[in-house]
């Protein structure tokens, strides 16, 4: 026997020797050259040095054996490579390497591949790759590591792949896999690790894979599986991680978990229908690390984890966990041994009972602690500041109470604070300015009082600040508006006062402004339409007056309300141009004149304008009078006053050019005749001298003005009491009343063009500053005028 044996070993010997002889290193040269051939033009640049005039072993992520010089690995992974793969791949029959992985390689997996029977190591991760599986890669006897991760190859698990006895790891995790668990899998006794997670495969895990006994991490999350926990694993008692989040298994879990998998590291079994209550039996497991059993329909409560030492994570949200009483949160207490504990989410379940003081004794490595929709009661203790790692602090939809602790601005690093939903009273603290990490402050819906703290200015990182629903009163913190990364301001159903800071505009990134029902009065800034990025603004229920200011440029907008204010003056026609505009309320104000009809003017359940008692026009739907043309009065053909004092005047001023008026004689600056340059202050001189001869009738060259004596002067003499003496007859003879408010406007009107034409360029309006007092007088007169017809 011997002998024959011997015999047998030479003659296999002399096979090997003759096929490598056979075909000798021009075959694994021509193989790679056609693959090369086949690598999209434009990224072979990475291959350059795979031609004739380097040695074959010398190429880019080649290697060959020392006796035979054949190629046994090559290794191409994250080259950026494209195009297919050639079936020439299958002719290099001494390889025990394959990498391809994280390129861009489209096509499928040649089926030639399964040739390469001395290969143990194959990996085509994060390609492009469909087609299926080959089935051919059974031929692969030797293959220990097999990794397709991320392709979307389609199809099936092929059952042929039951006879890779010696694999110890596999993964398709992501390859749109479909159809069921082969039972041939139960065949793989070698494997270590397996990961079929984020496909589609579906139905029970088959009993046959009881029989990977040496399985150390199973991977099944994000599939469509089935049916109660597989049996199969509670044999797989060397398993350390266990991944099932996210299919549909059900039923209950046994007692004896945690006796059955003593070596559970991580637990991941998230996102399921699983009922009963956790196994007490878990919290034997000393080596877990990370549990998830969030998003199921467990019960009762939750066990204590003193044995747990090395419990980093604890995730049961979303469940049903506790009774609504004292007591549900004891096992807190038993945390305090978990030092390594990270992240800890309790929300949405039954869990009652006072705020339990035991948390604030929690590991100092806490980043997550998350206590959201349950019926948690008392008070948040002031010595929440000692959890110092805290970056997401969760407690809404409670039943807290009492003030927040000054101690929250301890926590430097916390990005989230949600305590809406509660009953927490008091002032919201200054220290909440420390935390200038902070992203997201939610305290909406509660009872907090006082004025917001100026101090979140500091917070410069802020995404998200809601804070309406409360009892908050002062002013809107200018300070507020220096948080340029801003996405939402939503302060409503307060008793803020004043009006919105005018350095609005440099909200740049605001998408979601809300402060409506409150106490908020004046114009709007004209910065508002610097907000580029603006999708939803409610300012319903103040008092805001005034025109809507120009912001055309929010194209992007979809709902608008401005509802039960005292806006003023025409519906601008831009909105007919807001293109994904789905809400626009402007009721019960005072606008007046015609409603646009184009556009999403056409629709009345998308436009209200009801209560309005001067507009006109507009589709039938929103049953408004006709607009009827009126011949003007007489004499008003408004230099007449609405003309002179109307909104054309500001903006031609802000389109205003002195290149027109600068060198005349009575236009120009005083400094332009001693050789200043041109500036915006020039111009403001240039406007003032206008506004002063519309209003007065007399030019500055009036033959009237010598010397020292100028239109200046000549207003400023007879300010405020003799207004009626140098005003344009044509006003006060254009059928108006001669009084209030013709009188006052033309004293804030001349009062404007004065402060215009000052002799120190310093001292001259602003001209954002004069545009706003002539719409405001503007404004001013309108409605004085219909509180006189009433």
């Amino acid at each position: 026997m011997g002998s024959r044996r011997l015999f047998l070993l030479l003659a296999f010997n002399a096979l090997m020797l003759l096929e490598a002889y056979r075909f000798t290193d021009k075959t694994d040269r021509q193989a790679l050259l056609e693959f090369k051939s086949q690598v999209s033009e434009d990224k072979r640049v990475f291959l350059s040095s795979w031609n004739q005039s380097f040695p074959l072993c010398s190429w880019e992520g080649v290697t060959c054996g020392r006796k035979h010089k054949r190629v046994t690995s090559l290794d191409l992974r994250g080259l950026q490579l494209g195009g297919v793969i050639s079936p020439s791949i299958g002719n290099l029959s001494f390889l025990t390497y394959l990498d391809l992985s994280n390129n861009s390689f489209g096509g499928t997996i040649p089926q030639e591949v399964g040739n390469l029977f001395r290969l143990e190591y194959l990996d085509m991760g994060i390609n492009y790759l469909g087609g299926g599986i080959p089935a051919s890669l059974s031929n692969c006897s030797r293959l220990l590591d097999l990794d397709l991760f991320s392709n979307p190859l389609g199809r099936g698990v092929p059952s042929e792949l039951g006879s890779l006895t010696n694999l110890v790891s596999l993964n398709f995790r992501e390859n749109n896999l479909k159809g069921k668990l082969p039972t041939s899998l139960g065949n793989l006794t070698s494997l270590i690790r397996a990961s079929f997670g984020g496909n589609n495969m579906e139905g029970e895990i088959p009993d046959d894979v009881a029989r990977l006994s040496q399985m150390m991490i199973l991977e099944l999350s994000f599939n469509q599986f089935s049916g109660v926990f597989p049996p199969a694993i509670y044999n797989m008692s060397s398993l350390e991680n266990l991944y099932m989040a996210f299919n549909h298994f059900s039923g209950r879990l046994r007692p004896d978990f945690g006796i059955l998998l003593p070596n559970l590291q991580e637990l991941n079994m998230g996102g399921n229908f699983f009922t009963g209550s956790i196994p007490t039996t878990l919290s034997n497991i000393s080596t877990l690390q990370k549990v998830g059993l969030n998003d199921n329909n467990l019960t009762g409560s939750i066990p204590t984890f003193e044995k747990v030492p090395n419990l980093q994570w604890l995730l049961l949200r979303s469940n049903s966990l506790g009774s609504y009483s004292f007591g549900d949160l004891d096992f807190i207490s038993s945390l305090t041994n978990c030092t390594q504990l990270e992240k800890l989410g309790l929300g949405g379940n039954r869990l009652g009972g006072d705020f339990p003081i035991s948390i604030t004794n929690l590991s100092v490595e806490l980043t997550d602690l998350l206590l959201e929709n349950n019926h948690i009661s008392g008070r948040i203790p002031q010595e929440i500041g000692n959890l110092l790692g805290l970056q997401t602090l969760g407690l809404r939809e409670n039943m807290l109470s009492g003030p927040l602790p000054t101690s929250l601005g301890n926590l430097l690093g916390l990005g989230v604070l949600d305590l809406s939903s509660n009953k927490l009273s008091g002032v919201i603290p200054s220290t909440i300015g420390n935390l200038t990490r902070l992203q997201k402050l939610r305290l909406s819906n509660n009872i907090f009082e006082g004025t917001i703290p100026p101090s979140l200015g500091n917070c410069s990182e802020l995404l998200h600040l809601e804070i309406g629903y409360n009892k908050l009163n002062g002013t809107i913190p200018k300070e507020i508006m220096q948080l340029s990364h801003l996405l939402t301001l939503s302060m409503p159903s307060n008793s803020i006062s004043g009006t919105l800071p005018n350095d609005v505009g440099r909200l740049q990134n605001l998408v979601r402004l809300s402060i409506s029902d409150n106490k908020l009065s004046g114009e709007l800034s004209q910065t508002l339409g610097n907000c580029l990025s603006m999708e939803e603004i409610y300012l319903q229920g103040n008092s805001f007056d005034g025109i809507i200011p120009n912001i055309k440029g929010l194209v992007g907008v979809k709902r608008v309300d401005m509802s039960n204010n005292h806006f003023s003056g025409s519906i601008p026609g831009y909105f007919e141009n807001f293109s994904k505009l789905e809400y626009l309320n402007l009721s019960i104000n005072n606008f007046e004149g015609s409603v646009p009809t184009k556009g999403k003017f056409q629709n009345s359940t998308v436009v209200l304008v009801y209560g309005n008692k001067n507009l006109c026009g507009g589709i039938k739907e929103l049953k408004l009078k006709p607009c009827i043309a009126q011949e003007p009065p007489m004499g008003t053909k408004h230099p007449s006053l609405l003309k002179k004092v109307a909104i054309g005047v500001s903006e031609s001023f802000n389109q205003l050019s002195s290149a027109g008026v600068r060198g005349t004689i009575g236009y120009a600056a005083p400094e332009y005749g001693m050789g200043g340059q041109p500036s915006i202050h020039g111009d403001v001189y240039s406007f003032g001298v206008l506004v002063l001869e519309m209003f007065t009738g007399k030019r500055p060259t009036n033959e009237l003005f010598e010397g020292s004596f100028t239109l200046h002067s000549y207003t400023k003499s007879a300010l405020p009491e003799r207004v009626l003496d140098i005003a344009d007859k044509s006003i006060l003879h254009n059928g108006l009343r001669v009084g209030f408010p013709v009188v006052e406007c033309l004293k804030v009107i001349f009062d404007v063009g004065l402060r215009c034409c000052e002799e120190s360029p310093t001292n001259r309006l602003a001209t954002s500053e004069a545009a706003k007092e002539l719409i405001s007088i503007r404004e001013r007169f309108f409605k004085t005028r219909r509180t006189a017809r009433r």
